[in-house]
């Protein structure tokens, strides 16, 4: 059982469906394949003590699926090679080929995390060394060996160790970006009472910068957001502009001064990042949904008017527009939905 202390399982949710009724037992034994793997692992330091690391580092997979060639996945090896291994159903595991190889020494730091990767599109890869570098590389159609090269177009270091979480890339204004998302646990000096640590979600966008005949990809934007556990979930949106945390505590927006970059009056305006509370926080069980929204300190009871409908929801304060109007995903019993206005000004809505 000890060798699979590291085996995990992840829901493949758009196979997902909420209105499933059963399943058939099979008694069909499944495909199993053995192979044993150099990989690099990194153990957890002693000032690496707290859930907070355990979550993030200490249960990191190793094995890296590439989501676009789903028959083939990737780990990087003690000596900080990528090796690729290709998976045959109802055959074998093939054995592993090294497609790339880190530039760094990974033995030569006592300072570091594991190495990991995110496949970013097709032909698109983001790779750390877990030494605070950043690899951004043009892989070309991966799993075909004919065509597959990997070639790093930008190297960086983004400062202290992190894990690449998540990245994407896109193009706007005929513009080549990638954003990535890195996630650092750091020392937090000001916590006192807690655990003494923070999580650091850094946001970087690299994109293609076109000078006469010059083409080169440089940091585009830095913007890091903080919070007090390792998110759940969180990535970034196909189109780059957002991003979706799954997370117990919420993270906020950093400003840092040292990363701002100098953009002219009109982007500035448009551009700034402005931090704000969610609209509303929701639960689900198998019975009920509730709801909590905040509300003006200045608004009371009979200012407040929710209608609920079969298919729908909608809450108006006073005479404004709708604060929160929708259709929801199932059809629910309108005369069974209550809400109620709870402590530091909340209204709660249960819709059952």
């Amino acid at each position: 059982m000890a060798g699979a202390a590291h085996c995990s399982l992840q829901a493949k949710r758009l196979l997902l469906d909420p209105k499933f009724e059963g399943y058939k037992l099979s008694l069909e034994p499944l495909a199993c394949y053995q192979l044993g793997l150099d990989a690099a692992e990194v153990k957890l330091r002693d000032d690496q003590y707290t859930l907070d690391h355990m979550h993030a580092f200490g249960m990191y997979n190793y094995l890296h699926l590439d989501c676009w060639y789903q028959d083939n996945v990737y780990y990087v090896d003690q000596f900080g090679r990528v090796m690729n291994l290709s998976v045959t159903l109802d055959t074998a595991l093939q054995k592993p080929r090294e497609v790339f190889r880190l530039p760094t020494d990974l033995t030569a730091y006592d300072n570091r995390l594991c190495a990991s990767i995110h496949f970013s599109s097709s032909t698109w890869v983001t790779v750390s060394d877990g030494t605070g570098r950043l690899y951004l590389i043009k892989s070309g159609e991966r799993g075909n060996s004919a065509s597959e090269k990997w070639e790093i177009v930008f190297n960086e270091e983004l400062g202290s160790p992190f894990i690449v979480v998540h990245s994407v890339s896109f193009v706007k204004s005929d513009t080549h970006s990638v954003a990535v998302l890195l996630l650092r646990v750091e020392k937090d000096e000001l916590d006192t009472k807690g655990s003494g640590f923070h999580i650091t979600l850094e946001w970087v966008t690299i994109a293609e910068m076109r000078k006469e005949n010059d083409h080169r990809y440089e940091v585009f934007k830095r913007r890091v957001l903080q919070g007090k556990s390792v998110p759940h979930y969180a990535a970034i949106e196909p189109s780059g502009d957002g991003l979706m945390i799954v997370s117990y505590k919420p993270f906020k927006f950093m400003q840092d001064e040292d990363n701002k970059l100098e953009e002219n009056d009109d982007e500035k305006a448009t551009n700034e990042e402005k931090v704000v509370d969610p609209l509303y926080y929701w639960q689900q069980t198998e019975d009920d949904v509730t709801i909590t929204v905040h509300i003006p300190q200045d608004i009371t009871k009979d200012d407040i008017k929710v209608c609920f409908s079969p298919d729908g929801i909608c809450v108006t304060l006073k005479d404004q527009p709708p604060l929160m109007e929708g259709k929801l995903y199932s059809s629910v019993d309108p005369e069974s939905c209550t809400w109620i206005i709870g402590e530091n000004k909340r209204c709660c809505i249960s819709i059952l």
